[in-house]
This record gives C-alpha cells, structure tokens and sequence, in this order.
C-alpha cells in the first residue's frame, strides 16, 4: 500500500513539475517578444517565481522515483532509458534557469520563434517516456 501512495504522489509531482516545463519556457517566447519595460519586469518576475516553484517541484519527484526505484528494484533498458531522459530533463530544467540569468542580465541570444521549439522538447519528452513506463519495451 506504500508503494501505491508513492507512485500516486510521484505522478502529481511529476505532472506539477512538467506543467512548468511546459509553461515557462511560453513565458521565454512573450519575453523574447516584448519590448516595454513594465512588461519585461513582469514577465522577468512571473518566470523567476515559477522557475524557484517548479525547482521545488522536481525535489520530490526525484525522491520518490528514487524510493519507488529501491522498492521494487526496477530494471530493464526501458528503466535505464527512462532515466536518462530524466536526466536530460533535469538538464533542460537547469538550462532554463540559465536562460531566465541571461533575459535578467538583458543578454537574451534568441528569438521568440528558437523558444517556441524550445518550448516542445518537454512535450516530446514527456510522450516518450509516458510510452516506456506504460509499455517498458525491451524489459525481457
């Protein structure tokens, strides 16, 4: 029964979290776009705090996919590929916050049309492993 209220939360973490993987990077095409200042403040302010919540977010999500991972001892190459993708997540996650530094420091390098792609490798992302957890292809 344990395991089950861990699997139950992990995918509310799961879900809050790429909820905002989804939306700031949405927030990242309006900043590119705009260019009065109150606007760019607001924005700025709206990322910052969703960037620090979404931070929060994946804290417990690692624990628990952590726990969950010891419990039942999962393994398998659809396991092995899952996390790495996590991982890579985690990376654009980080790299995100490294693209709110650089519109605060007013040194955004790319256009609101490289945002609006960059705002579906979590979409794509979220399918795939959607796909191994629900099929876990090559488990044996």
């Amino acid at each position: 029964m344990l395991y089950l209220w861990l699997k139950i939360l992990h995918i509310v973490f799961v879900a809050s979290w790429f909820a905002g993987l989804f939306y700031l990077p949405r927030l990242f095409v309006n900043l590119a776009q705009v260019t009065d200042v109150p606007t760019t403040q607001r924005l700025l302010l709206m990322s910052s705090k969703l960037y620090r919540f979404m931070t929060i977010l994946a804290l417990p999500v690692i624990v628990l996919g952590s726990v969950m991972w010891y419990m039942a001892g999962f393994t398998g190459a659809w396991m092995h590929m899952k996390l790495t993708l996590v991982l890579i997540l985690l990376g654009y996650h980080y790299y995100c916050g490294r693209l709110l530094k650089s519109f605060y420091a007013g040194q955004n390098r790319h256009s609101h049309v490289w945002y609006r792609w960059f705002n579906e490798i979590p979409v794509v992302f979220f399918l795939i492993i959607t796909a191994l957890v629900v099929i876990k292809p090559f488990s044996g």
